[in-house]
């Protein structure tokens, strides 16, 4: 068989079983699942049709009226909530799918009043430190009864929830306590995602908004990651060759060998998601009999390939895949090694597709 494409794998049961696994974490809070862009690139409408159906999940957060509009047969008597919020350009889709918009700004919350959907509360979000979107305390300071008792829940967000230590947490977390009591006492409360639900029954309030750790991603990196990897990357080898001593590799030619070399050409590049970053300090790996050998990526990654020095690795054949992201090498070690995040790195990755 000859394989030409990189074939991006989706474990949909560790997907459910993480987010089991966070609602022990968080036992008195909802447990609300971020599906926003198409489920950080893994596909909304599937992982929102398992959490629906096998994970009792009835609260799920996208980035966009359209993405709420797109899963609401999928979960169909769930609440959907628009972190965006709702205008003009997304108005049918809230019509369409009676969806729940977070506000974020006074002239957001005209807009609404202007706008009103039966039935509907929405999520008023507060500034505590982020500095990102939010009503600040001046604004807050001139809402009316009227327009507090528009809103069925309040929301903010952490700076710093993945640092345990980090004195924004505590600043972040009285600041958010101060406001409710002040502006909306009573109110239901989310003040955490993924991160913040770490740190702690005193962080959950009465909702958690669970994303990246859904995906397998280590939100609380100052301990060991209690999530099951959800991806697994591969990528067919296309040719091999030898490389002669004081021959170059790839675009620009950043590479030259020191000895005689045996590469692999990869079928995956920056255009199938994988970082340029990576180029002369990434790896691949290849499974043999019992080992597993790691093979370091060489000059630049293109667009759709990259090379790999297999000298030291058994067998490398065409036809044969290499591994770029596994048990054994996580999201969130692609995202070390290229020097950013597992979360970037699982948006990438949405090019490629799944089976």
């Amino acid at each position: 068989m000859i394989l030409t494409r990189p074939i991006l794998e989706i474990n949909f049961e560790n997907i459910l079983e993480n987010y089991q696994t966070l609602k022990k974490i968080a036992p008195k809070a909802q447990a609300a699942a971020v599906v926003k862009d198409n489920a950080y690139g893994l596909g909304a409408d599937a992982v929102v049709r398992k959490l629906y159906n096998e994970g009792g999940c009835r609260n799920f957060f996208v980035a966009h009226g359209i993405e709420g509009e797109h899963i609401r047969s999928a979960a169909p008597e769930a609440n959907i909530f628009v972190l965006q919020g709702i205008g003009d350009d997304s108005l049918k889709s809230f019509q369409n799918a009676r969806l729940i918009p977070v506000i974020s700004s006074p002239l957001m919350l005209e807009f609404w009043k202007a706008h009103r959907l039966p039935g509907i509360r929405p999520v008023i979000n507060i500034e505590t430190g982020l500095n990102r979107l939010g009503f600040r305390e001046s604004d807050l300071a001139r809402l009316s009864a009227e327009d507090k008792a528009e809103f069925g829940m309040m929301m903010s967000h952490l700076a710093c929830g993945d640092e345990k230590g980090h004195f924004m947490n505590e600043h972040q977390l009285n600041n958010f306590i101060r406001l409710r009591n002040l502006y909306f006492p009573g109110l239901p409360a989310s003040l955490s995602a993924s991160d913040g639900t770490f740190l702690g029954a005193d962080f959950q309030f009465d909702m958690v908004r669970l994303g990246a750790a859904l995906y397998g991603i280590n939100t609380a990196p100052y301990r060991e990651n209690q999530m099951k990897n959800v991806v697994r990357l591969k990528a067919p080898v296309l040719q091999t060759a030898d490389l002669p001593a004081g021959d170059f590799v790839g675009y620009s030619a950043t590479y030259r060998a020191t000895s005689s070399r045996r590469i692999a050409i990869v079928s995956i590049g920056y255009g199938d998601g994988i970082p340029r970053a990576l180029s002369n300090v990434g790896k691949v790996f290849f499974p043999w009999r019992d080992e597993l050998f790691e093979a370091r990526i060489i000059g630049r990654i293109s667009m759709d390939n990259i090379i790999c020095d297999i000298t030291e690795v058994p067998d490398v054949a065409v036809g044969e895949t290499a591994s770029l992201l596994d048990d054994f090498y996580t999201l969130d070690d692609m995202g070390r090694d290229s020097g950013t995040i597992g979360y970037e790195i699982l948006t990438r990755l949405a090019q490629v597709r799944s089976v």
